[in-house]
């Protein structure tokens, strides 16, 4: 569980519907140049950064057109001295059905090291990584591909209490996220206050997270549907991933104001 602390607080974060119900609203509500900034902090100590872009990925996916998105994950300070992150994960997905097709990512987490290939074949219903071929039916998605998948999902009838899943393909196989929906609530990050839609996460109790640890997950309620702050707890105390800069973005960002 260790050697996934980082890609669990970085990239749960995003809204999941069940397998057969995964309709967006229409457009992207990203564009190629947007860039968010992110810092996990442990306590009052930053522990990590993490950066996620949007490019124009051109004729990548058989011809048509795509997205590159990229996301970089680093541990900062006295963390990079005794726990070493570098982490870059890349995803090429369809401009117009937002699916995955192409991912890598390179992980180097202290002494552990991995690297993955992974392509998606929608046509024939089968993910081919290093590991082997894993077939799957419906829509699937890597990490960061769920993400922006899921920025643009119609979750206008979500109601508090609503338990969602999301497939998802990760090293050695095809899983799921769960995720319920609490509700509107504002909530304060460096660049802001902003009014957001509160989900939870399901996590694992293990090594890192404590039987009753609970990942809280804070998207703002606008047209850009950007996560702005979570938090969790862990075995020795917590912590919280917090927003410190969106640019490029779709549409302006509207923080409270008081």
């Amino acid at each position: 569980m260790k050697k996934y602390i980082i890609t669990i607080i970085l990239f749960a974060t995003c809204f999941t519907v069940n397998a057969q119900e995964l309709k967006t609203t229409g457009d992207p509500v990203f564009k190629p140049g947007e860039e968010l900034t992110y810092k996990l902090k442990y306590g009052f100590f930053t522990g990590a950064e993490a950066t996620l872009k949007v490019e124009d990925g051109g004729q990548k996916i058989n011809g048509h057109p795509s997205y590159h998105i990229s996301a970089t994950g680093k541990t900062a300070g006295t963390f990079d001295v005794f726990y070493k992150v570098r982490n870059q994960y890349d995803t090429y997905i369809d401009k117009n059905t937002l699916l995955p097709y192409y991912y890598t990512e390179n992980r180097r987490e202290g002494g552990y090291k991995h690297t993955d290939n992974v392509t998606f074949n929608h046509q024939e219903g089968k993910v081919t990584a290093d590991k082997g071929t894993f077939p799957f039916k419906g829509k699937i998605f890597d990490f960061v591909s769920a993400y922006y998948f899921a920025r643009n999902l119609d979750i206008s009838q979500l109601k508090p209490g609503d338990k969602l899943d999301m497939p998802y393909f990760l090293e050695d196989g095809i899983h799921s996220l769960s995720i319920t929906y609490i509700g509107k609530e504002q909530v304060k990050c460096s660049i802001g206050t902003f009014n957001c839609l509160k989900f939870n996460p399901t996590i694992i109790p293990g090594r890192i997270f404590k039987k009753d640890s609970k990942l809280y997950l804070w998207i703002t309620d606008d047209g850009n549907r950007i996560p702005v702050k979570a938090h969790v707890g862990l075995i020795v105390g917590s912590v919280t991933m917090d927003l410190t800069g969106a640019s490029g973005l779709k549409y302006a960002l509207n923080p409270v104001k008081k």
